[in-house]
C-alpha cells in the first residue's frame, strides 16, 4: 500500500505520535535537575515529592497538549521575548 503525502506536508518525528524528541529531552533535563536539586535540599519524602510534582507536572501538561505542534523551546523563547519587551502595537487607519 502506497500513501501519497502532499509535498506542503510538513512530518514531524514524535515519541508515541505526541511529543517532539527535543522537548522530550528538555523534560527529561527538567526533570533530572528538579529531582536532584529537591534531593539535596528537602529530607522528607512528602516534600520532595510534592516539590517535584509542583514544578515538573505543569510542563508535562503543556509538552502533552503543546500549543499547536509548536516547539517547547520555541514557546519559552516567545514568553521570555514577550517579558522582556512588552509592546503593544495599534495601527490607526487613515480615511480620507
Amino acid at each position: 500500500m502506497k500513501f501519497i503525502f502532499p509535498q506542503n506536508y510538513n512530518f514531524k518525528n514524535k515519541i508515541l505520535g505526541i511529543i517532539d524528541y527535543t522537548t522530550a529531552f528538555f523534560n527529561v533535563v527538567w526533570y533530572i535537575l528538579v529531582f536532584l536539586i529537591t534531593n539535596i535540599i528537602f529530607k522528607n519524602l512528602q516534600i520532595k515529592i510534592f516539590i517535584f510534582i509542583l514544578l515538573c507536572f505543569p510542563l508535562f501538561l503543556f509538552s502533552i497538549s503543546g500549543f499547536n505542534g509548536e516547539n517547547i523551546f520555541y514557546v519559552f523563547k516567545y514568553i521570555l521575548k514577550y517579558f522582556i519587551k512588552q509592546k503593544l502595537y495599534f495601527y490607526n487607519k487613515n480615511y480620507k
